[in-house]
């Protein structure tokens, strides 16, 4: 057989140069209306826009302020509320109950993640508990808290930590079961154990999880504290909130009791977008662990 059947033809290199675009740019850029579009808080203030319309038009449809208010006056109601400094101390007092609960929560779940993760005994420890007051509603609790906390602050953060403690307990176990075991390896490989392999290695793999947990643990722990604070104003005429909404709703005040309402949603809607939503960013979607 030849050589030349053997070696392959080398084929002629040229360069061919493009036709300039002219007045044309290479990247177009988008209208303005559908780059305000884009932002996710445009997109929000729409869909609240288009809900308290609704509001407007069935209020004012239905024409019996008693039941159903409109929604400007129950803007107004709000506002004054805020001027007032009547809704700005109710809400500094459910906001500091619900940071306590909130925390002392926090801290008893990592205690029995960190355990389950540790040991088997942990592991049984936490299936056990979840089992049993997981799907005990917080509420309930809150006859045994009034005996053994009085009527107080200690009563209501006793609920608080059964709403946040369960329902985050399982998420962070459930982030840290599935962590790969590539990283397992490493940390055992550099020599990490106990608090400091959690640490580490665990919770930012499971922060994904562990962000979840925290999200229920909150929408948990505050819808369950107003209702916990309705009776505590029922009973000792002490509360955030709650105590707010109750209050009026026997005064027959119903456009303050749905101020208190909206007051209720708009802090949660902050948590979620100030607070949860920042966090997701510099965390786990800044690391590339979550779209």
């Amino acid at each position: 057989m030849s050589a030349s059947l053997l070696t392959p033809p080398v084929r002629p290199e040229f360069e061919r140069s493009l036709e300039p675009l002219g007045g044309i740019a290479p990247v177009q850029p988008l209208p303005l209306a559908a780059r305000i579009w884009q932002q996710a808080w445009v997109r929000k203030l729409a869909i609240l826009a288009v809900l308290a319309a609704l509001w407007e038009v069935v209020a004012r449809w239905q024409d019996n302020d008693l039941l159903l208010p409109t929604f400007l006056q129950t803007a107004k109601a709000l506002v004054e509320g805020l001027a007032s400094g009547e809704l700005v101390a109710k809400t500094a007092i459910s906001l500091s109950v619900l940071l306590k609960g909130y925390l002392a929560g926090i801290f008893g779940a990592f205690v029995l993640t960190t355990l389950a993760v540790s040991t088997q005994f942990g592991r049984d420890l936490l299936s056990t508990l979840t089992s049993m007051f997981n799907p005990l509603p917080a509420i309930a609790l809150l006859p045994l808290a009034l005996l053994w906390f009085g009527l107080g602050q200690g009563s209501l953060v006793f609920v608080l930590i059964h709403s946040v403690l369960w329902p985050l307990a399982l998420n962070t176990y459930a982030g840290f079961q599935s962590v790969p075991e590539t990283l397992r390896m490493a940390g055992r490989n550099y020599g990490l154990t106990g608090i400091r392999y959690v640490l580490q290695i665990l919770v930012p793999a499971a922060l994904p999880s562990i962000l979840s947990g925290l999200k229920i643990g909150w929408a948990f722990a505050w819808r369950t504290l107003i209702a916990a604070e309705l009776v505590f104003g029922a009973s000792s005429g002490k509360g955030g909130l709650g105590w707010y909404i109750f209050q009026n709703r026997n005064e027959l005040y119903t456009d303050k009791v749905f101020a208190g309402l909206v007051l209720v949603i708009l802090i949660g809607l902050a948590v979620e977008s100030l607070g949860f939503h920042t966090l997701e960013r510099l965390t786990v979607r800044r690391w590339g662990v979550q779209r």
